[in-house]
């Protein structure tokens, strides 16, 4: 009798070792446009691991529950514990090969203009990983691609790619003086200010910091740059398109808080 419940105790501690979520040490947790660190307040971010969700979910309303799935995120900042609102949780084994959740980072997480290491803990159904630090400063900036290619889009709703480049959808360049509307996270602070997890369609919302675009290497004009009213922490920045070269891979880059996005980053321009 004695040896079936050793057995019992020793195939229970080890299930719920395999169940006890675990993040990546290294590039763990990132922005989720470009995969960089540091995160900001407002934006959206990755992480990385194992085991940290049973099953994939995504959300489904807004604003952003602070659970998904039975996982749910927390920043701990000292003796403040604050829930990250939840967009999509994955598991092991997935086509992506990772275990991976996508959340939003809070907004009142570090005061404005402040950077400070905070805590990250997953929970899985009621299992906890370990906490991982992490860097949050008031910049995080990420231009969202598809590979190589910036999510930039021509005022016809075309996105500024080259021609032919997804068969079955319309693309094309853009041309110097067209304006395009890239998508981002991690530019800040916003005006007004808005909840953790809601959309932005109530209110017009602007970076209380302009960033710097640079269009092969060129700065172009930016004529807003804000919160993407339908979408949760995503930034839109509308831009008029400066005269460079043509080519399919013109380099699209982001410049605020002394932070500049990869140069790998492209849009097509004619």
């Amino acid at each position: 009798m004695r040896t079936h419940v050793v057995s019992f105790l020793i195939i229970m501690a080890g299930l719920a070792s395999a169940q006890t979520p675990v993040i990546n040490p290294t590039g763990g947790i990132v922005n989720a446009a470009d995969f960089q660190s540091p995160l900001a307040p407002g934006s959206l971010f990755s992480i990385f691991g194992s085991r940290l969700s049973s099953q994939t979910a995504q959300a489904l309303t807004i604003p952003l529950s602070s659970s998904l799935g039975g996982v749910t995120v927390q920043f701990v900042n000292g003796s403040t514990t604050i829930e990250a609102p939840m967009l999509y949780v994955q598991p092991d084994g997935s086509s992506a090969g990772t275990s991976q959740i996508n959340a939003q980072v809070p907004w009142e997480l570090v005061a404005p203009g402040a950077t400070a290491t905070v805590n990250v803990v997953v929970s899985h159904d009621g299992v906890s990983s370990a906490p991982t630090p992490v860097t949050i400063g008031p910049f995080s900036p990420g231009i969202f691609a598809s590979g190589n290619l910036a999510v930039a889009v021509n005022l016809d709703g075309t996105l500024a790619w080259a021609a032919g480049t997804v068969a079955g959808v319309t693309t094309h360049a853009a041309k110097p003086g067209d304006t395009i509307i890239v998508y981002a996270t991690g530019l800040g602070a916003v005006t007004p200010t808005v909840a953790d997890g809601a959309a932005s369609l109530d209110a017009l919302r602007q970076t209380l910091t302009q960033p710097v675009v640079l269009v092969g290497g060129l700065p172009a004009q930016v004529q807003f740059s804000g919160l993407s009213p339908q979408f949760v922490g995503v930034n839109q920045l509308n831009i008029v398109i400066p005269n460079v070269p043509a080519g399919n891979n013109v380099p699209i880059q982001i410049q605020v808080g002394n932070i500049t996005t990869p140069n790998t980053t492209t849009i097509a321009v004619n």
